[in-house]
């Protein structure tokens, strides 16, 4: 009831400033327009029908081990029933590190919360178009999932995102018990680095109609030469063109990560709750991908 209340009042508020739920903290309902795909011409995609991930299209590279308060691990991954299933729990053994021998300095793996994550990184990138998800997020505290885009040139401090942005088309902070409910995603973009000179933008968090936990909904972005503009289930949340858009090929990446840092889980970040082990059946914890879709404009 609550929750429904809320929603009544979000859209009361938004009828008068579409602005005022956001400058509360409130969330936003999605109200804009459709997304029409007939504009785009689908280039590439993975539908997650077979039974273990294309490593043609995907990879385990860039930030292998320690994840802020956990491990990003490739035994997290697996394909099952349709899905990519990124799974997350707490291990007290570690498994096994692939990479001993790579010459590469890594933190060791060692008791704590494991999960992972794939990445089109060296293998697919793609400047402009429409890029979609379906999934169901991960029902648990102190952790968050996510479906973002990157290239090399987010790392450039000039003021600028043109060279490249962090474009987080949704991340999955609000499993918890809150009076405003937990059916909500935020969306955000960043560039200019992860040190000082960064520079971001939260384009909201929205609401969504049924339980992102239980039942699948897409979330996308269409990004082209003048902005980013965000969608859930084909309907327009928000937009900015903060920083300048990206004219530089980015990478896709599905990831879930924990709360805290140098892989101890410690924290409530960004409103993810504290970790909790109980109740039991919500480990482990599983993000499960339906498909990834990228489209081109036909005529751009």
């Amino acid at each position: 009831m609550i929750k429904t209340i809320l929603k009544i009042l979000i859209a009361i508020l938004m009828a008068i400033n579409p602005q005022l739920p956001g400058i509360l903290d409130l969330g936003r309902m999605p109200q804009g327009k459709q997304i029409d795909l007939n504009e785009f011409e689908l280039v590439w995609s993975d539908e997650f029908n077979g039974t273990e991930l294309d490593t043609t299209k995907w990879g385990y590279s860039w930030w292998i081990t320690e994840r802020k308060g956990g491990y990003w691990h490739e035994d997290m991954v697996s394909v099952k029933d349709g899905n990519l299933v990124i799974r997350a729990e707490y291990l007290e053994t570690p498994p096994e590190n692939y990479y001993l021998d790579s010459g590469m300095d890594m933190p060791e793996y060692k008791p704590g919360w494991y999960t992972g994550k794939v990445t089109t990184r060296d293998k697919y990138e793609q400047c402009y178009g429409y890029f979609e998800v379906r999934c169901i997020l991960p029902a648990a505290t102190g952790m968050w999932s996510a479906f973002w885009m990157m290239n090399e040139g987010v790392y450039n401090v000039n003021n600028s995102g043109e060279d490249g942005t962090e474009i987080d088309v949704f991340e999955s902070f609000y499993y918890k018990d809150n009076w405003w409910g937990n059916d909500a995603i935020s969306t955000g973009i960043h560039y200019d680095g992860y040190g000082e000179g960064h520079s971001g933008v939260a384009v909201g968090k929205m609401f969504i109609d049924n339980n992102p936990y239980e039942e699948y909904n897409t979330y996308g972005v269409e990004w082209n030469e003048n902005e980013y503009i965000f969608y859930i289930n084909g309907v327009e949340t928000g937009r900015t063109s903060a920083g300048g858009v990206s004219k530089n090929p980015e990478y896709l990446l599905l990831s879930c990560e924990f709360a805290g840092e140098n892989g101890v889980q410690f924290s409530d970040r960004h409103g993810t709750g504290e970790i909790d082990k109980t109740p039991e059946e919500n480990w482990p914890a599983e993000f499960k991908v339906d498909y990834v879709r990228c489209y081109q404009y036909k005529n751009k």
